[in-house]
């Protein structure tokens, strides 16, 4: 049930500090960037609840899904389809880019990025020959590469490994490892593959950012999470705090509706929110 707050562990325990702004230092910082669904909110055109307030009131707005972690120095960015990458990020400030999969609404913005000069940009993500094909046929300054399913990657002090998803194309989740804390990054997806959960289950994250675009028992064509099955999932994983993203502005308008079905330890995403580790 979503309102049984016994089945997922307290919303704050310690190592996670939420702010809106990052904090120095060498812990984890991640950042979202975009916590909504492809068409945002508010939807263009849409008279709904939640997209009537996102109009009015620019805290509820939100753009693609992405998000920016931090740690030393190293600024990784999860997916790009936010279209001003320039602006928000100077030459030679990321470190590394990866994609969670090539739907555009998650790439939008590396097709005027790819064009800068004097520089590359590493890029990652899963093997989709067909929806990569521009990119690769024209990459500018990205140096793109794939990865394979539960593949560890070194990006300086933080072990990355990809985590498959289910998804209408192949996509990955990321885990990011410190040492000390872990947390996961898991759009687009509906419910997760049985390795992929097993995995989780052993590492345990503190933080799990989640699909969740959905009111509980609508089903969409792009294979996406209800609120139902993001939190079924997240009371399997139990992680300290878990951060529903992707969200769609029917689900929110329903939300606005039923404003404490939430279990404990569970949020909605914000744009601009920062989480510590």
């Amino acid at each position: 049930m979503l309102i049984d707050t016994d089945d997922i562990s307290a919303c704050m325990r310690g190592c996670i500090v939420c702010s809106s702004q990052p904090d120095s230092g060498s812990a984890m910082r991640l950042t979202l960037l975009g916590t909504g669904s492809a068409g945002g909110t508010p939807c263009y055109g849409c008279d709904c609840p939640a997209c009537r307030r996102a109009a009015e009131d620019p805290q509820w707005r939100r753009r693609a899904c992405s998000a920016l972690l931090e740690v030393n120095g190293q600024k990784i960015l999860l997916d790009a389809g936010l279209t001003d990458l320039a602006e928000r990020f100077p030459p030679g400030s990321l470190s590394q880019i990866l994609l969670t999969h090539y739907h555009m609404d998650h790439i939008l913005g590396l097709f005027d990025l790819r064009w800068g000069v004097n520089q590359r940009i590493p890029l990652a993500g899963p093997d989709d020959p067909e929806k990569s094909r521009e990119l690769k046929r024209h990459p500018g300054i990205l140096d793109i590469s794939h990865l394979e399913a539960f593949e560890e990657l070194e990006l300086g002090a933080i072990q990355v490994t990809s985590l498959p998803l289910n998804h209408s194309c192949p996509s990955f989740g990321y885990c990011f490892d410190d040492g000390r804390n872990s947390l996961a990054y898991l759009t687009d997806t509906l419910g997760l593959p049985e390795q992929t959960e097993a995995w989780l289950m052993r590492q345990r994250p503190s933080l799990i950012v989640i699909d969740c675009s959905l009111p509980p028992g609508k089903r969409g064509g792009g294979m996406h999470n209800d609120l139902q099955s993001a939190c079924d999932t997240l009371t399997r994983l139990r992680p300290e705090r878990g951060v529903l993203s992707h969200l769609g502005h029917d689900l929110e308008s329903w939300l606005m509706q039923q404003p404490q079905v939430l279990p404990a330890g569970v949020e909605l995403a914000q744009d601009g929110r920062v989480y510590t580790l």
